[in-house]
């Protein structure tokens, strides 16, 4: 279990952070900014969770836990010191989000169109946190263009912007409150 007795360190005041292996790198490092994207997509499911109760709330809350295990994950790289025994994404926590997928699923129409995101609170949140773990996505795959990531992790962050949708559809009377994108709708 992690301590904390203090909050502030000082250390990063000149613009820099340490990473889970120890050493420094830039607050606007991909690395960084993939890390703490993971922990904005967390913090909107947070949001979400204030309009959820049973099964659903259930979910999302091991996947808070588990955007943390990311977070750990890409905090420490696989191929610097401290690396042994680092917290790594498991294929079985993207086995986990499939399997959910799969049971919601069942029971929603096919989609006839795009969904603007809305309907129900939980819903409109969950399609904001979808769209915060693409982007979270979007960096963990650059910054693996660069340096080794977890190919785990990277199956874990798309696997759960796809759940994040289908929960929300589920949350959204099994689509019947999806509002549905109307292409030229507005003109």
């Amino acid at each position: 279990m992690v301590t904390l007795s203090k909050i502030y360190t000082r250390g990063g005041d000149s613009g820099q952070t340490s990473l889970g292996s120890g050493d420094r790198v830039q607050k606007h490092d991909v690395r960084v900014a993939a890390y703490g994207t993971s922990d904005e997509a967390n913090a909107v499911i947070g949001l979400a969770r204030l309009h959820t109760e049973g099964d659903a709330d259930a979910m999302l809350a091991r996947i808070q836990n588990d955007l943390f295990d990311l977070g750990a994950d890409l905090c420490t790289p696989e191929d610097g010191k401290r690396s042994d025994g680092a917290l790594r994404i498991v294929d079985e926590q993207v086995t986990r989000l499939e399997n959910e997928i799969d049971a919601m699923n069942e029971n929603l129409a096919p989609l006839k169109s795009f969904i603007l995101p809305g309907g129900t609170p939980a819903a409109s949140y969950l399609h904001l946190a979808r769209t915060v773990a693409r982007r979270c996505e979007r960096l963990m795959t650059e910054l693996a263009e660069t340096e080794k990531v977890n190919p785990a992790a990277v199956k874990y962050i798309n696997r759960l912007s796809d759940h994040l949708f289908v929960l929300a559809r589920h949350l959204n009377d099994d689509g019947a409150r999806d509002v549905l994108w109307v292409p030229g709708g507005s003109r």
